[in-house]
């Protein structure tokens, strides 16, 4: 039976009272109508059917809902890079179509093998060797048995709260409960530590003045006792967002290199631009010995990911570590392409470092107002506001962030809710600085209305 509070870890849950109150007032019946023949056709799970809404259209950076109603979508899967719709996306999707549609397994083309070589090229350091597949999930698993049989080891060293797909392999080495609960034995040998994140640290790093990297000592204390690990799977950066300190991956780094494991980087959501470089580990000065992509490597369209590796990883020639239908997808790839191309003709790497800057500033700006904000962080556009109902305590502000979300649905907002209390904000990287501000002119409505008891 599902239990009485459902867990909040990866995202607002449709398991909820507030939800269904939204619902009641803000839909239509003709939406109504669609979803309840969607929850009719589609199993059930906490983080989609029964749905939220339905959309009619999406474009750049908002959706649209059956009703005609507009919302900046600062949630979109972190798919929407170039936005929603982008035309020169969809442009070269077309051209595609009516050059070569499909590649069967034994076969190459020309632009897959001009994606694979444009990630070796824009990826850092000796990262030149790729394999596509369908999606971020698929990438990570390709990830772990390369460790596997790179190494001659099978244990992995992952964080807690961290979420790296949706598959049994993926869930293994994930960190939520949401996704690990109650589904029996996962894979052996996955070590969890727990995540750097300075204002929920579990050593309490703040009360002594800031980071001083316990979290990657302990990182290490466990290589070093388990001793045999072929691999540390980490996000950079997670969403929520949690940035860790300057030192913290160079410290994991070396550790790896000391103890013999390889790190592997998942930058599923954060890849391509978002923290205002093009990969989230640059900010670090620090190479992985594999990379994974995807989300938004399909331009919001497709499906498309890759797992990015050092070329003397090329280790497997007499085994299949991905053996996807669509490794290599002409249509898909045509659409990465084009992704990158726009990436870097529109200037959107310094783009999200700009307007991420100008957003921050406003956020903190906001904070100093209302006593709800426990903490404001991010990077580029990967944005996040921590609720909390007392400062000193830091203890969740569950109902008053969920309060926020559904009415900033009605005032034209859309963002996703993580852990319970965190508003996070990644918006497409075309916003422009008119629709940030606005954005965040939302949120500071929704937070006077909490203050003054309307909300």
């Amino acid at each position: 039976m599902p239990s009485a509070e459902p867990d909040r870890s990866e995202g607002d849950v449709n398991l909820s009272s507030a939800r269904e109150a939204w619902q009641a007032r803000a839909l239509d019946p003709a939406t109504r109508e669609l979803l309840a023949e969607d929850a009719r056709y589609f199993l059930h799970q906490a983080l989609s059917t029964p749905c939220l809404n339905a959309l009619a259209a999406c474009d750049s950076s908002t959706i649209e809902d059956l009703q005609g109603r507009t919302f900046l979508d600062f949630h979109g899967n972190n798919v929407h890079q170039v936005g929603f719709a982008n035309p020169e996306v969809i442009a070269a999707i077309k051209q595609q179509l009516d050059e070569l549609s499909f590649c069967t397994r034994r076969y190459t083309n020309r632009v897959a093998v001009d994606l694979a070589k444009k990630l070796a090229q824009l990826a850092p350091g000796n990262l030149n060797k790729v394999l596509f597949c369908p999606g971020g999930t698929s990438a990570v698993g390709m990830a772990l048995k390369l460790a596997r049989v790179a190494t001659g080891r099978h244990k992995t060293i992952s964080m807690w709260d961290s979420f790296h797909g949706a598959s049994l392999d993926a869930i293994s080495v994930g960190g939520e409960a949401i996704f690990r609960g109650g589904v029996g034995p996962l894979l052996p040998g996955t070590s969890h530590v727990p995540p750097p994140g300075e204002y929920r640290c579990l050593w309490d790093c703040s009360l002594r003045g800031g980071c001083d990297l316990k979290c990657a000592d302990y990182l290490e204390y466990v290589l070093a006792r388990e001793g045999d690990v072929a691999a540390v799977i980490a996000e950079p950066m997670r969403c929520t967002p949690y940035i860790p300190s300057a030192d913290y991956w160079r410290r994991v780094r070396a550790a790896c290199d000391r103890h013999g494991a390889l790190l592997i980087f998942d930058e599923i959501p954060l890849g391509l631009g978002r923290t205002g470089k093009m990969f989230a580990c640059e900010h670090y000065g620090v190479v992985p010995d594999m990379l994974v992509l995807g989300k938004g490597l399909g331009g919001g369209i497709l499906p498309l990911a890759a797992l990015v590796a050092r070329e003397d990883l090329d280790v497997a020639g007499d085994r299949a570590l991905g053996h996807y239908t669509h490794e290599k997808n002409p249509v898909c790839c045509a659409a990465a392409l084009a992704t990158i191309r726009y990436i870097e003709t529109q200037g959107l790497v310094e783009h999200a470092r700009t307007l991420g800057a100008h957003a921050l500033k406003r956020l903190r700006a906001l904070s100093e107002r209302h006593a709800l904000i426990g903490d404001v962080r991010g990077l580029g556009l990967l944005l996040g506001i921590e609720l909390v109902t007392d400062r000193r305590t830091r203890q969740p502000a569950l109902r008053e962030a969920e309060a926020i979300m559904y009415r900033a649905l009605d005032l034209g907002l859309s963002f996703k809710l993580t852990m319970g209390n965190i508003l996070t904000l990644t918006p497409a990287l075309v916003i422009t600085q008119a629709e940030m501000d606005r954005a965040i002119d939302v949120l500071e409505q929704c937070f006077s209305e909490v203050k003054s008891g309307t909300l």
